[in-house]
């Protein structure tokens, strides 16, 4: 992946979390501590500060560079989560991933980020989103599919009582809401993919 291509993936997820950086922090102010969104887009900014040392960096190097930048910046439980999975996957890619190589970097992945944060699908977080979107690629499923699995998965977690994280301490009053985390990954999943589709 040639670094303009890094460039503009970099570019459209920052954007992305930049224009919907109010709806997450408004998820996150119903079940959550209120602050998703704000650290969500400053994490993002901070990557794209970086940019110019990222474009020339390999796929691998500029994931696992993604990652530990957002450990440092995003803050609360979200950064080491993300952080995670974007230096998981910077560890398990080729620096030239085809499918098959990207679900099986992403199953990896995504063991990763459930061992920090010492959950599973089906307790309203992240991984509600992250399973389902391994499965799509896993498939074979067409680009524009795999971004609306992202979503759905991410609207699914809304009857589902959290188990993990400030909104396991609602219990029942977790219901009826979107987890941010699975928003944000829906809405990190649509920017990747439409982003590809325009370089493909």
């Amino acid at each position: 992946m040639a670094g303009i291509q890094v460039k503009a993936l970099v570019t459209a997820v920052a954007d992305t979390i930049a224009a919907h950086a109010e709806e997450l922090t408004a998820l996150d102010q119903a079940i959550g501590d209120g602050d998703h969104g704000l650290n969500m887009k400053r994490g993002f900014e901070a990557v794209r500060a970086d940019l110019p040392a990222l474009a020339d960096k390999p796929l691998p190097e500029a994931l696992k560079a993604i990652g530990t930048k957002l450990v440092m910046t995003v803050g609360g439980a979200s950064g080491p989560l993300f952080g995670t999975l974007f230096m998981a996957l910077g560890k398990e890619l080729p620096p030239e991933p085809d499918r098959v190589s990207l679900a099986a970097a992403l199953a990896r992945a995504i063991e990763a980020v459930a061992a920090r944060g010492k959950s599973q699908a089906g307790q309203k977080t992240m991984l509600d989103v992250l399973f389902p979107l391994q499965a799509a690629v896993a498939a074979g499923t067409s680009p524009a599919g795999i971004a609306d699995a992202a979503d759905a998965a991410a609207e699914a977690t809304r009857p589902i009582r959290a188990i993990r994280g400030r909104a396991s301490f609602l219990g029942d009053r977790s219901i009826g809401h979107v987890d941010a985390g699975a928003r944000s990954t829906a809405l990190i999943t649509r920017a990747v993919v439409e982003t590809l589709e325009k370089s493909a």
